[in-house]
C-alpha cells in the first residue's frame, strides 16, 4: 500500500487535472469561507498544488506546509496568484518544525480526510500548538453523507478516491478536535451533506 508521501508525489503532475471538475463545480465557492476574518501570519497545512492562493487575505503571510514536494513544485508554479506574501516548505502535518505560538491562525483543506484515525489527534494538536492563544483553526473536510441517495454515491466514489487520494469519508475530525484540546465553535454542511467547514480555536 502507498504512504501518503508515495501516493501524492505519483498523482501530483496530474492532480489538478483531476480536480477539474471539483475545483470549479465546488471548492472555489467555498473556499474563500476559510480565510473570511482572518490576517497576520496564517498557516496553510496541506496547501497541495495552491488552490487556496487567490483567497488569501491581502496584507497577510501564509506558510504553506505539504508532504511531498512534486505537489510543492506545482504550487510554486501559482505562487503569483496568491493575494498574499507566500512561504512554501516540507513538511509533515504531525510534525511541525515550527515554534510554540508562531502563527495568527491555521486553514486545511481536504488534509483530514486523508490522515488516517491515529494520526488526527497529533496533527490537531500541531495546529493548536503553533497557533496563538485564541487563534482560529479552520478546517474544509469531507464526511460520510446521511441521505440515503448521497450516501449511496458517495460508496461508489468511495474506491476511487481512496485509492487516488487516500481519503476516506468515515474521518472522525470534528470529534477529535476537544480531545486535540482545540474548542470547537462551530461545524456545518457547506456543500450538500458531503462537505463541512469545521472552525475552531486555540484554548486561551
Amino acid at each position: 500500500m502507498l504512504s501518503t508521501f508515495e501516493r501524492y508525489q505519483r498523482i501530483a503532475r496530474v492532480y489538478d487535472v483531476l480536480d477539474l471538475p471539483f475545483e470549479y463545480g465546488r471548492y472555489r465557492q467555498i473556499r474563500r469561507l476559510l480565510f473570511q476574518g482572518l490576517a497576520g501570519r496564517l498557516l496553510d497545512a496541506g496547501v497541495g498544488t495552491g488552490r487556496n492562493f487567490p483567497f488569501y487575505p491581502p496584507g497577510s503571510t501564509v506558510v504553506g506546509i505539504d508532504i511531498s514536494p512534486a505537489m510543492l513544485a506545482r504550487a510554486e508554479r501559482r505562487r503569483k496568484s496568491a493575494a498574499a506574501e507566500v512561504e512554501l516548505r516540507q513538511m509533515d502535518v504531525t510534525r511541525l518544525d515550527f515554534a510554540d505560538r508562531t502563527f495568527d491562525g491555521t486553514v486545511a483543506t481536504f488534509l483530514f480526510c486523508v490522515l488516517p484515525d491515529q494520526l488526527q489527534v497529533p496533527a490537531l494538536k500541531e495546529l493548536g500548538r503553533v497557533v496563538k492563544a485564541g487563534g482560529p483553526v479552520r478546517l474544509l473536510e469531507y464526511v460520510r453523507p446521511r441521505h440515503t441517495v448521497r450516501r449511496a454515491l458517495a460508496r461508489l466514489w468511495e474506491p476511487w478516491i481512496a485509492w487516488a487520494y487516500g481519503a476516506s469519508f468515515d474521518r472522525r475530525t470534528e470529534e477529535y478536535v476537544p480531545e486535540a484540546g482545540l474548542v470547537l465553535l462551530d461545524a456545518r454542511f457547506v456543500v450538500d451533506e458531503l462537505v463541512r467547514l469545521i472552525s475552531a480555536r486555540v484554548a486561551s
